[in-house]
């Protein structure tokens, strides 16, 4: 027997909130990083783990901050203030804990609550306990972790890879960019995920890296033969 068109109507409207409800708002990332998570951004509720790398933490602060999240960074003394404005993030959105000793988890467990991007420098690995109270935290308030060290569980691992400065000439001028390979891999992605970006780029922010020319087939026959000769 067919069933009654209001209950057709009703499982409709239950299916189509049901996949609103799965979906899965990202935070947003600087374009040239975007490919390096499957939802194009930072997954609500997940850690990140990362190189000790300044600019790359910097370039995951900016989005989410311009956007309208707060973010916070706990345990880093050195961290500048200055730096993080000139990578885009908006200090108006932004808290710094430089150094809060032994309490250091018990700071990004309160800070979880109401900001959403925090970042930490662990001194050293938590409990299993621990980590497991701050992680279902973060997925209750939908917050996301970029943990500077190493992070049992993390959703995914970046790093940081063939760096190379630019802006020096003949022994003189000043350092302008980096273009670096970052990759990512985690339980979801175990494929390393890799984009060349400058970072930091000319003007603090990444920007994806320009495509090498390609070289022509008889230019690089010759550029083989002259290797080949210097070698004999």
């Amino acid at each position: 027997m067919a069933l009654p068109v209001e209950v057709l109507r009703l499982q409709t409207e239950i299916s189509r909130m049901q996949r609103a409800s799965a979906q899965v708002r990202a935070l947003p990332v600087h374009d040239a990083l975007a490919s390096l998570f499957p939802e194009g951004g930072l997954r609500p509720g997940a850690v990140y783990t990362l190189d000790p790398s300044t600019s790359l933490l910097l370039a995951l602060l900016a989005e989410p901050s311009r956007a309208g999240s707060w973010c916070a960074v706990v345990g880093m003394p050195d961290f500048s203030a200055e730096a993080a404005e000139s990578s885009g993030v908006d200090l108006s959105r932004f808290a710094l804990v430089p150094d809060p000793g032994d309490r250091w988890l018990s700071a990004v467990s309160a800070i979880a609550e109401v900001f959403p991007v925090v970042a930490v420098r662990p001194p050293g690995v938590p409990r299993d306990a621990e980590i497991a109270r701050l992680t279902a935290r973060l997925r209750d308030r939908g917050g996301v972790l970029l943990v500077a060290g190493r992070w049992p569980q993390a959703e995914a691992t970046l790093h940081l890879e063939d760096p190379v400065w630019s802006g020096l000439g003949q022994g003189h001028g000043m350092l302008s960019s980096r273009t670096v390979t970052v990759s990512a891999s985690g339980r979801r992605s175990p494929v390393p995920k890799r984009v060349r970006v400058q970072l930091p780029g000319p003007h603090g922010a990444p920007v994806a890296a320009p495509r090498p020319a390609p070289v022509p087939v008889e230019q690089a026959r010759r550029a083989d033969r002259r290797g080949l000769a210097a070698v004999e």
